[in-house]
């Protein structure tokens, strides 16, 4: 009885297709709608996962605190210093390793190309500290941060665009005013964001230091990896203790600076994304109620349309709960095709706009959103169709027989 059912209900959405179509367009909009956003914050939250996990749950990131609409550090002369990172090195034995992170846009040629990749300059520890690793050649050592050597590596990119992929090391390149040999090559690391971390030139702290002078030092990132995942918290705790100290911070104001666990950071990023999936919810929730909406009032108008055909089966025996399953059943297989359609819309959506975004990671659709999507279409179906189909099951079979 069932799979009769749902053939019928088949025949009828075939035989007003455009009629269906039009039905279903709410729940359609809706779900494509749910699905491609998910996707794409999903996409994103997968990327952002990926790399912090890459860095491990020993990594912390500390970095100044230029809000300006935080009063405990409006108008205040904000610094953060290598000798920071080397003071919590020497007071924190927590710390295993630490490197600073220095970061500008800078121009680079070789011969008659150009580019302007991003610049980092940062400590021997940098590999360690932030899971970046070389691919071809080395990683300047201790030894050159020490004697300041123009030496640097390049991101795949920018050994493309400086047309140096084959053969990278040994070259000369002009880093803004200087000469730097080049060591080595990093591997592949993508793009977020607009920021592309293939287009990078990255030479030692201490260089960078040299070159472009101690007063733009004064804001930089400092990169620590604590011994184990245990020692995290104390790490913290002690490093936030020890900074506050450095920089005069008194009882009653806040940090001029931000100290970061991974696990901080993954939970700060998923609570963001979480609200943006909440917040465009709330929005489908309205086109899947005028779509639940627009499938009530069609299967009123088809109760009407058929009356003669429930006479009919009532007459040959047919029970009141055999109709209500009949046109409860149609309800809930045009919703679901419906939602069916705009999962696929959804999926569609979701890749094409991660691709439309510079630098944003690739789309991923879980499978509890297509479940979600599936069972929210389906539920509305049941829903709105209820009615529909108690009046269909209440009609009177003479009255039905009867009516033209």
């Amino acid at each position: 009885m069932w799979l009769e059912n749902l053939r019928m209900a088949l025949r009828s959405i075939m035989a007003n297709k455009m009629r269906s179509f039009l039905t279903t367009l709410g729940i359609i909009v809706g779900v494509a709608a749910v699905i491609g956003v998910v996707s794409i914050v999903q996409g994103l939250n997968f990327w952002i996962a990926g790399q912090l996990q890459g860095v491990g749950a020993t990594y912390i990131t500390v970095f100044p605190n230029r809000d300006p609409n935080d009063p405990d550090v409006a108008g205040r002369d904000v610094k953060l210093t290598f000798e920071d990172g080397q003071a919590i090195v020497a007071a924190v034995p927590e710390i295993a390793s630490f490197t600073p992170v220095y970061f500008r846009g800078e121009r680079v040629r070789l011969r008659d190309r150009k580019a302007t990749p991003y610049l980092l300059g940062v400590g021997a520890a940098f590999q360690e500290v932030n899971n970046t690793w070389v691919e071809k050649g080395r990683f300047f050592s201790d030894i050159d941060v020490a004697a300041r050597a123009r030496v640097c590596l390049v991101g795949p990119e920018l050994a493309d665009k400086l047309g140096i992929a084959a053969q990278a090391l040994g070259k000369d390149l002009d880093v803004g005013p200087v000469t730097f040999t080049v060591v080595g090559v990093m591997e592949k690391q993508g793009q977020m964001f607009g920021q592309n971390y293939d287009n990078i030139v990255v030479i030692p702290f201490t260089t960078a230091r040299e070159i472009y002078g101690d007063e733009a030092m004064k804001q930089i990132r400092l990169d620590f990896q604590a011994r184990s995942a245990d020692d995290v918290q104390r790490a913290k705790d002690l490093m936030t203790a020890l900074l506050r100290e450095r920089h005069g911070i008194r009882r009653d104001q806040g940090d001029d600076f931000q100290v970061l666990l991974q696990e901080e950071i993954l939970e700060t990023t998923s609570k963001i994304l979480g609200g943006i999936t909440q917040v465009v919810g709330a929005v489908v929730g309205i086109a899947l109620l005028v779509g639940g909406i627009g499938i009530m009032n069609i299967m009123l108008v088809t109760v009407r349309e058929r009356t003669r055909e429930i006479g009919v089966r009532k007459a040959v025996g047919a029970r009141r709960a055999d109709v209500l399953a009949q046109f409860l059943i149609e309800a809930v297989t045009l919703s679901a095709l419906g939602g069916i359609v705009g999962i696929l819309g959804g999926w569609g959506l979701g890749v094409l706009g991660a691709k439309a975004i510079p630098g944003f990671p690739d789309a991923h659709v879980p499978m509890w959103a297509i479940g979600l999507g599936f069972a929210f279409s389906s539920a509305v179906g049941i829903f709105f169709g209820v009615y529909p189909a108690a009046k269909a099951a209440a009609v009177d079979p003479i009255e039905a027989l009867r009516y033209e």
